[in-house]
């Protein structure tokens, strides 16, 4: 794709998806004068504008895979449904979270926390970099990409577990709730990063079929999400 109409699907794409995260929380909260939401927005912002900018110098086809649509006819059926029903839950989480938060004040969560919950996000974004430096395979829906020879990645941070991307998303799933102040959101990210266990083991089960040295790339790494742990 040309650089000039990859960058332009990049910025409709993060705008629009910044917007309808805008709208659920704030609609939701009542209040366009809720400094938690801005700041999870501007953390938000920041982070994916750096984060793309440099994937578009370093390496536009794993961008360019990247903003393809989540649902791919090359997709297995039960990663669809998967997708599908994680963007649902999404939106439905950030509307709840701002409810809570700005509405329902029924399970506040300390000052320090919210800090620490935005340094999570942040950091979720830096760890990222090695993981895409990596993988120039980490699409985000399950599908053999053949088409750009796809082969098992074992070094960086796959030699410590086989799913880092998904072991980075929980600095993301936890830090959000605490920075926008809602306890009560913390119950949906460990329902989400629940979800994502079980899509590991789905997405491995394609892998060891139709990637080739899969099955063994598992038996030199161990681990799926947490060293020592699972």
């Amino acid at each position: 794709m040309h650089p000039w109409k990859l960058t332009l699907r990049l910025i409709v794409q993060a705008g629009l998806w910044l917007g309808i995260m805008a709208a659920l929380l704030f609609g939701a909260a009542g209040n366009w004068r809720w400094p938690e939401g801005w700041a999870f927005l501007a953390i938000f912002a920041a982070g994916s504008a750096v984060l793309c900018i440099w994937l578009l110098k370093r390496d536009p086809a794993l961008l360019a895979e990247r903003l393809k649509p989540v649902v791919q006819k090359d997709q297995p059926l039960w990663d669809r449904v998967f997708i599908i029903g994680v963007v649902i839950f999404w939106c439905v989480w950030f509307f709840l979270m701002g409810q809570d938060a700005g509405r329902w004040h029924t399970a506040a969560v300390p000052l320090w926390l919210e800090i620490v919950g935005g340094v999570m996000i942040v950091v979720g974004f830096l760890a990222i970099v090695p993981v895409f430096t990596a993988n120039s395979f980490a699409a985000p829906v399950v599908r053999i990409q053949s088409e750009r020879k796809q082969r098992v990645i074992a070094n960086g941070p796959y030699r410590i577990v086989r799913h880092p991307m998904y072991a980075v998303s929980m600095l993301y799933m936890f830090g959000i709730p605490l920075l926008l102040g809602s306890a009560y959101g913390l119950i949906g990210s460990a329902l989400i990063m629940l979800a994502m266990a079980r899509r590991a083991v789905l997405e491995e089960r394609t892998l060891q079929h139709d990637l080739d040295g899969y099955a063994d790339y598992m038996t030199r790494v161990r681990y799926r999400l947490v060293p020592r742990v699972w």
